[in-house]
């Protein structure tokens, strides 16, 4: 169980490490001189996204330290009321939950709004604006 609780931090770890690098690089001009991106692109959904693995990936391992494993159908959901469990017992402080939610909701953001252009447009990809995504971003990396 060890050797998985090791690989869950070290996805979290890489997602939050992503998430920063996107935020930079969406951030920053010359990031994107130096890596030939178009200076107009951005990445803020991914910022979004990735802290939303990080924090998924987090609590994944913590379970597991406590020999609670999730898994699919519906894992994330398993994974969240578990966890919804240890902080509603005291054990862990409420703003870790609070985190986690607020991920979850931005998260659940996009994924409708995903939805929402699908429907419109009969296909399968979506094309918003990352730019609105500043703000939320920005939270996600807080």
């Amino acid at each position: 169980m060890d050797s998985l609780v090791k690989l869950y931090l070290e996805r979290a770890e890489n997602k939050l490490l992503l998430s920063k690098i996107n935020f930079d690089i969406s951030c920053s001009t010359e990031y994107k001189r130096f890596l030939k991106i178009p200076i107009e692109k951005t990445f803020f959904n991914d910022v979004i996204s990735a802290s939303y693995y990080a924090i998924f990936y987090a609590a994944k391992a913590f379970l597991l330290s406590k020999n609670i494993e999730t898994k699919v159908p519906e894992e994330h959901k398993k994974t969240y009321e578990e966890f919804q469990k240890i902080v509603l017992s005291g054990e862990l402080d409420a703003s870790l939950l609070y985190l986690y939610e607020a991920e979850i909701t931005k998260a659940e953001a996009l994924l409708n709004i995903f939805f929402q252009e699908k429907k419109k447009r009969g296909v399968f990809t979506y094309n918003v604006k990352s730019e609105a995504n500043i703000p939320y971003s920005q939270e996600s990396l807080g």
